[in-house]
């Protein structure tokens, strides 16, 4: 045998002896584990997670705390307008109560501007074929923010437009010194399609960018058609915004019926009206967001935000917008811990300061907690009433449907089991949606929500007890399941 044939049968000897070896190792079998299958899916929620579910589910269909604290927030309290008394009253009363569930609890300063509604009439003085000394009232509201006229009113005549491409054909001769009226009608048709936000979406415009459209073309006031889904003569209020480097005129919204008669009289000839707002707005006043934590049993650090806003319009008593929002956030704590659950994560209750008029709160806590945004696991915002649930709102990733596919399982039960992607989950929790996490809100009836948001008949018994309760079973549900969540959501 060669030298070198010698030298590649030892090798090969070797090697034999080296592979019987490790096969027999004791270490080798321990720490060897098999390739995963390429189609499986990890375990997003233990069967013991699943079960406490059903219990949640089935402790807050028949249960009426979320009722009670809507109920106390529009009659005991009423209408909460940032800046106002009642507005201070219903964050001590809110904070009162998380304590009461055991909730550690804290108020986190916010400063809200304090805008008052003060005097506002308006009538017909000159119409075509009117009655010789004669006027016609005409119904409406300021909207948020805006400018007084001055003390004796404004008295001009009123032009009409559909939109802002009908007002921009108008030459500025014929809208300086006018007052503008956007009629733009609120799609009652989709809405009746159970698809009230995107009408609102698309009529909600005008009252925000109407009044400085007008000023730009020499306009002395704005009225708008009320944004909101019937008639019942009640207009709807709302916020305006004014552009900078825009003269601020008074603005206001008028009912439709009142739309629609100054539309009518104004192809006949020209209308006047005599118009008196007096709003005001006074320095800004201290208030809070209150914010209620069950701490998380595992990862405390990890925060999983329920919540609603607690401030409303002035018109009504705050029930549909957003007393029952914050009730049934409220509720998913008081839920848990009457169950004597202990979730993974930590669940966070806010109620939020100041998202009508301004979104201070929502602003104050984005600033606090700008260095921990990545401790927020995912967060839910229910600002759309108290109708009947039909399931959840994702902004996430497309992944996060599937993992949630087990939740929605059990919210079918009451009818609560759809998953769908939205562009915009809700106002106070965009900040966290901007910065990636994952943000929900249940999906509701939204057929009939947009007749009484921002009227004087936005009151308690706009809330079925029922649907609100199906309501809190979808939020409850969700926050504890995802604060056990065996996994991340993906974003």
């Amino acid at each position: 045998m060669s030298a070198a044939m010698e030298f590649i049968v030892i090798l090969f000897c070797a090697l034999l002896v080296s592979v019987s070896a490790s096969a027999q190792s004791p270490f080798a079998r321990s720490t060897s584990t098999p390739s995963p299958s390429p189609t499986a899916t990890p375990i997003v929620f233990s069967a013991q997670t699943l079960a406490d579910l059903k219990r949640i589910q089935q402790a807050a269909l028949p249960s009426d705390y979320a009722y009670k604290q809507v109920a106390h927030l529009a009659n005991n309290i009423g209408p909460r307008l940032s800046g106002s008394t009642q507005a201070a009253k219903a964050v001590e009363y809110v904070a009162g109560e998380l304590k009461s569930l055991g909730c550690e609890v804290q108020l986190e300063k916010v400063m809200v501007p304090h805008w008052v509604r003060g005097e506002e009439t308006a009538a017909l003085v000159e119409w075509p074929g009117m009655a010789a000394n004669t006027t016609q009232k005409i119904i409406l509201c300021a909207l948020g923010g805006s400018v007084a006229t001055p003390p004796d009113g404004i008295t001009a005549e009123v032009i009409a437009v559909k939109n802002f491409e009908d007002l921009k054909t108008l030459p500025r001769d014929r809208v300086a010194g006018k007052i503008v009226l956007f009629d733009y009608h609120f799609d009652k048709r989709i809405a009746a399609e159970g698809r009230g936000g995107e009408a609102y979406g698309e009529a909600v415009v005008y009252r925000s960018d109407g009044p400085s459209a007008a000023a730009r073309q020499g306009a002395v006031a704005c009225l708008i058609r009320s944004v909101g889904g019937e008639e019942y003569r009640i207009p709807h209020t709302g916020m305006t915004t004014y552009a900078d480097a825009v003269p601020k005129i008074p603005a206001a919204a008028v009912t439709a019926e009142d739309a629609d008669l100054i539309v009518d009289l104004a192809k006949q000839g020209p209308v006047k009206m005599k118009l008196v707002l007096t709003p005001q707005t006074l320095p800004e006043v201290e208030s809070a967001n209150v914010i209620g934590d069950i701490k998380g049993s595992e990862h405390p650090e990890q925060i999983v935000i329920v919540s609603g806003h607690l401030d409303s319009w002035d018109l009504g008593t705050g029930a549909i917008d957003d007393g029952a929002g914050v009730a049934v956030s409220m509720e998913a704590a008081n839920l848990i811990q009457k169950l004597h659950l202990k979730p993974k994560r930590t669940i966070r209750v806010i109620a939020w300061m100041n998202e009508e008029n301004g979104s201070a709160g929502s602003k104050q806590y984005a600033a606090d907690n700008a260095g921990k945004i990545d401790n927020h696991f995912a967060a839910m915002e229910t600002d759309n009433g108290a109708g009947h649930p039909l399931g959840i709102r994702m902004k996430t990733k497309p992944e996060v449907k599937k993992m949630l596919a087990p939740i929605a399982a059990i919210l079918q039960e009451s009818g609560a089991g759809v998953l769908e992607f939205t562009e915009h989950a809700g106002a106070d929790i965009e900040p966290l949606e901007k910065a990636n996490v994952p943000a929900f809100a249940p999906i509701q009836d939204s057929r009939f929500y947009f007749n009484y948001h921002h009227t004087a008949a936005d009151t308690l018994d706009k809330i079925n007890p029922h649907e609100l309760a199906e309501n809190s079973a979808v939020v409850a549900v969700w926050a504890y399941a995802v604060a056990n969540a065996e996994v991340p959501l993906a974003r």
